[in-house]
């Protein structure tokens, strides 16, 4: 067999950056959990019809047939894809069980999605995504909007990761100034605009003027609220003194400063308001977020999502929700890529149990069972060699510590292999130092 090519865009990390993923993981869940989200997995595909109904994602979307496919089955084999975000199925779910649920109803989803998109640095075809969301029935209070970012800022300061700024906006804001300007065509101008990081402010100008009918001074009225940035309100008398009038306009400034204000009161300096920040799908109608790592904020976000109310219905029943989303997979890729975070070991063991013979292997067995009882992660040594080499075994995988059994009645001793250290012990009472027992993330 020839050797493999790989497929860009679909990573696969060492042991070592699999078990600082697991590390993340395991602290955002926490962190959910704290704030009373439950866990839910849903399917990985969708009804290609459902997956193409809101936003600009029909050419990212994978499709999924058989390869011998039935068109004319039951199982409408060409009318599936996989997810390429976890919102969407997350909508589908709640119409399927809305009858079973409890509302306001809060979960979290930790799961892969597939998007069909041109593989760089932090942007795979298939990657890990770890939701919140919020959804009710009817209506759902704004303080939810306010509530998101508490939430994922507590997340990713409980992780080895350079500090983070969440940009806020409120789409109701932008729409309301696009109307007060004049544009009929708010959603076209919310797609130029979202493109302002990418193309610069000239190119979006243009934009306005081809897709959303924009005159010159239109266009640079949208842009002159885009640029506007603050970490507290003040944004708000900076929106007032472009001197546009709306209804929709004010009722995104009062929700927007709640949401910048409370985020102030928990972790100052967490949130900043940003009017440029847009999001490109079409579903979202309230507070939107964009999140960067200081340091990396040249690879953009790596933390969105937003306010929904039109995502979920059922005749004229409405289940709106808001709910936000990070990257864990381009989080991780960037930083796995610069270098910047370690485990202390490749492998999860502790402990590896020395074989003085192989007929002896029964007792190094036994005593690794009473050290795995106590929860000290062990392995026993695969063969019977010189104790040099199991020692050096252990030594290139990075395990602490290897055990001896004691021959003939003799106690058993623990080495300690970095410092030499070599006591006597017994695998019913010694533990290993805290920081020695699981590998650390640094």
């Amino acid at each position: 067999m020839s050797k493999p090519t790989p497929i860009s865009g679909f990573p696969e990390w060492t042991p070592g950056q699999r078990m600082i993923e697991q590390f993340v993981l395991d602290r955002i869940r926490a962190t959910f959990e704290l704030y009373g989200f439950a866990p839910l997995e849903t399917r990985s595909v969708e009804p290609l019809d459902q997956l193409l109904r809101k936003g600009e994602t029909s050419k990212e979307v994978y499709v999924l047939r058989r390869l011998q496919a039935d068109t004319e089955g039951p199982a409408g084999d060409d009318a599936l894809g996989l997810h390429f975000d976890l919102t969407v199925p997350f909508a589908r779910y709640v119409l399927e069980n809305a009858g079973k649920l409890q509302f306001p109803f809060r979960r979290y989803q930790i799961q892969k999605v597939w998007r069909g998109e041109r593989p760089q640095e932090g942007r795979y075809r298939e990657f890990l995504q770890a939701d919140i969301d919020i959804v009710d029935r009817d209506t759902l209070p704004a303080h939810y909007e306010a509530e998101m970012p508490l939430v994922i800022g507590d997340a990713l300061r409980s992780l080895p990761i350079p500090p983070v700024r969440i940009q806020v906006n409120n789409r109701k804001i932008c729409e309301g100034f696009y109307r007060g300007v004049g544009l009929t065509d708010p959603e076209a101008a919310l797609r130029a605009v979202d493109k302002l990081d990418k193309i610069g402010p000239a190119r979006v100008a243009e934009l306005l003027a081809e897709t959303a009918g924009a005159s010159e001074a239109q266009a640079k009225a949208c842009l002159a609220l885009a640029e506007i940035s603050a970490p507290d309100a003040s944004f708000a008398d900076a929106v007032r003194a472009l001197g546009v009038s709306d209804p929709l306009l004010d009722e995104g400034i009062e929700e927007l400063v709640a949401v910048v204000e409370t985020a102030a009161a928990h972790s100052p300096g967490l949130c900043v308001a940003d009017l440029r920040i847009a999001r490109g799908l079409d579903y979202y109608t309230g507070t939107v977020y964009e999140t960067q790592m200081i340091g990396y904020e040249r690879f953009g976000s790596i933390c969105s999502g937003g306010r929904y109310d039109n995502l979920a219905s059922s005749g004229a029943v409405r289940f709106p929700g808001v709910g936000i989303s990070i990257g864990v997979t381009r989080l991780l890729g960037l930083l796995f890529g610069a270098d910047v975070l370690s485990v202390s070991r490749a492998v999860p063991t502790c402990v590896l149990v020395a074989v003085t013979s192989e007929d002896a292997r029964p007792a190094s067995n036994r005593v690794a069972e009473a050290l795995r009882s106590r929860g000290v992660p062990t392995e026993v040594s695969p063969s019977a060699a010189k104790f040099g080499k199991q020692i050096r075994y252990a030594e290139r995988r990075g395990i602490p510590y290897v055990w001896f059994p004691g021959a003939e009645g003799a106690a058993d001793e623990v080495k300690d292999i970095r410092s030499g250290e070599q006591i006597a012990a017994a695998a019913g009472e010694w533990t290993p130092p805290r920081e020695d027992l699981k590998p650390l993330v640094s």
